[in-house]
């Protein structure tokens, strides 16, 4: 209901107006009234009133002097003056006090009920106007997170736009990168038998988990760091060491990475290679770091020590290709985005530039080039796959391996990747469903973040404007299971490494991952670990 109140020397007047507004049709109500302005102002005051009317000329204290007095106050509501004189000089002085409306006494009743109803009109469309700012503002707070999350991956793979390298660009969450030396550290996971054999629910969660245990091991010898996902298989650690000299820097550096590789082996039984760039002096040329951090990788030129497989980028490291890079870190993520997207085109033209940049090295064996094949058939397969497809049904692997070791030159390998493009984005399996596969991402990255809070498929489908129904078919297929049911996995996951860390009670861990229940989150965690949670402290 608008609130409406009334503030004018002339009793009958109160009455009258009482009485000719139509309430229930305007959907308004009265809040109060008073006979001159200082009594206005209280009425004002306490009823907070989206309408005023008033008169003007009034004892004790003016209708202009009440209306100035409000407006410092910062009062926003409609003001209509109803005067009984057709003064232009305080016509003029109402319009610096931003006044609706002036009518002059008396005033008809169609008159009277055609000014409100367009002051009720304007207050609805404020209104609208106000809701759909807030709702704006309250989805810009929900994505926030996630943009700051883009940007970092883009800050560190390349593919930031050269307006926002500006320093006063950072967000603020950033803002000490520029007061620091930065390095990165990558993370490759090995694909075999075991990690193949995975589901993508299943393989969505190990990803989560070596976030967890990524951060928690970098974070007590480098408390400033970052952790991104690049695509399926390789994630990337952004370091900012504080002074000290290079030499225990590096030695940091390679305990980090044996401790990388023993901690995801030890908790997840997942197999990892670990490569590190090199130190650079400003933020924006971490992406030359990340680079040297998979080339180092990659090339497996300089491995630390002969246990694991840690790999130290040296800027003069000697490989078998010269200073052919076996892996463009910025190549590889543009290419995965674009196919988890289904844009044949932007794949297509990501390839030919690739290989005609390529080209321009010495050096390419017909060895580099199959080998190269194998890599980005192995970016575009695992990033499919972690989005729901696989492509199995299309391509055996007898098929991709033969047609592989036929390549020979940069162009066969450019026209084969670009036939295998075109030939997923056309799929019936593939066409059609990319938003969806879009929709699933922002889900799961949602649950993994809020995967403490009370969550609801209602929730998210407000947020993805999606029907609760619809999202529900379509989060199952994705990923093979209920929301339900990937929510309880991804709670279970992460109170399993709260439990192993013996750190926390049971039920400080439960109600740590979104249980008040005890005993239901003691079933749930034994039907999904086949373990009682005071069982696996005692293991």
């Amino acid at each position: 209901m608008w609130k409406i109140a009334i503030i004018d020397d002339e009793r009958q007047v109160l009455k009258g107006m009482k009485q000719a507004i139509p309430w229930d049709e305007l959907g308004a109500e009265w809040v109060g009234e008073a006979v001159n302005g200082e009594d206005g102002l209280e009425v004002i005051r306490c009823t907070q009133p989206d309408i005023v009317i008033t008169d003007l000329y009034m004892p004790v204290m003016s209708g202009l002097d009440m209306m100035e007095q409000l407006r410092k106050e910062g009062f926003e509501g409609k003001i209509i003056i109803l005067s009984g004189y057709s003064d232009f000089e305080h016509a003029r002085q109402a319009l610096r006090f931003h006044v609706t409306d002036y009518v002059s006494k008396p005033i008809s009743l169609p008159t009277l009920k055609s000014i409100l109803s367009n002051v009720v009109r304007e207050l609805e469309e404020e209104e609208e106007k106000r809701i759909r700012q807030w709702e704006l503002e309250s989805k810009m707070r929900l994505y926030e997170p996630f943009v700051e999350k883009e940007w970092v991956r883009s800050a560190a793979v390349g593919t930031l736009d050269n307006a926002y390298k500006d320093s006063t660009r950072l967000p603020s969450s950033y803002r000490y990168w520029q007061e620091r030396k930065h390095v990165t550290v990558g993370i490759k996971l090995i694909r075999d038998e075991r990690a193949r054999c995975l589901s993508v629910s299943d393989w969505n969660l190990f990803r989560f988990a070596v976030s967890n245990i990524a951060c928690e091991v970098t974070r007590k010898l480098f408390p400033d760091m970052e952790y991104t996902e690049l695509h399926s298989t390789r994630a990337l650690l952004i370091i900012h060491p504080g002074l000290g000299q290079p030499e225990q820097l590096e030695d940091k550096l390679e305990e980090l990475g044996i401790r990388l590789i023993d901690s995801i082996g030890g908790y997840l039984k997942l197999v990892t290679r670990i490569g590190i760039g090199g130190v650079k002096d400003t933020w924006t040329k971490l992406s030359e770091s990340t680079e040297e951090a998979f080339r180092a990788m990659d090339q497996r030129a300089l491995r630390v020590t002969t246990e694991h497989e840690v790999y130290m980028y040296r800027e003069n490291s000697s490989s078998e290709q010269g200073n052919v890079a076996l892996f463009q870190v910025k190549f590889s993520y543009k290419l995965a985005t674009a196919m988890k997207a289904s844009q044949e085109a932007e794949a297509h033209q990501l390839v030919l530039d690739y290989i005609t940049e390529m080209k321009k090295q010495e050096g390419l064996s017909q060895g580099y080039v199959q080998m190269l094949g194998s890599e980005l058939w192995g970016i575009i397969t695992y990033s499919l796959y972690e989005s729901g497809l696989v492509l199995d049904d299309l391509f055996t692997n007898d098929q991709i391996a033969k047609e592989i070791s036929s390549l020979i030159v940069p162009e066969q390998l450019a026209r084969w990747l670009m036939d295998k493009i075109t030939k997923i984005c056309s799929s019936r399996q593939w066409k059609g469903s990319s938003k969806h596969r879009q929709v699933v991402e922002f889900m799961t990255s949602y649950i993994h973040e809020h995967y403490a809070k009370e969550l609801t498929l209602a929730e998210l489908s407000d947020k993805v404007f999606i029907s609760r129904n619809h999202l529900s078919i379509i989060f199952k297929n994705i990923t093979g299971e209920t929301f339900n049911n990937y929510l309880t996995r991804v709670r279970i996951e992460k109170a399993r490494e709260l439990l192993m860390e013996r750190n926390m009670l049971v039920y400080e861990v439960a109600e740590r991952v979104g249980y008040k229940n005890i005993p239901y989150f003691s079933t749930l965690f034994k039907k999904i670990t086949g373990m009682n949670p005071t069982e696996l402290i005692k293991n």
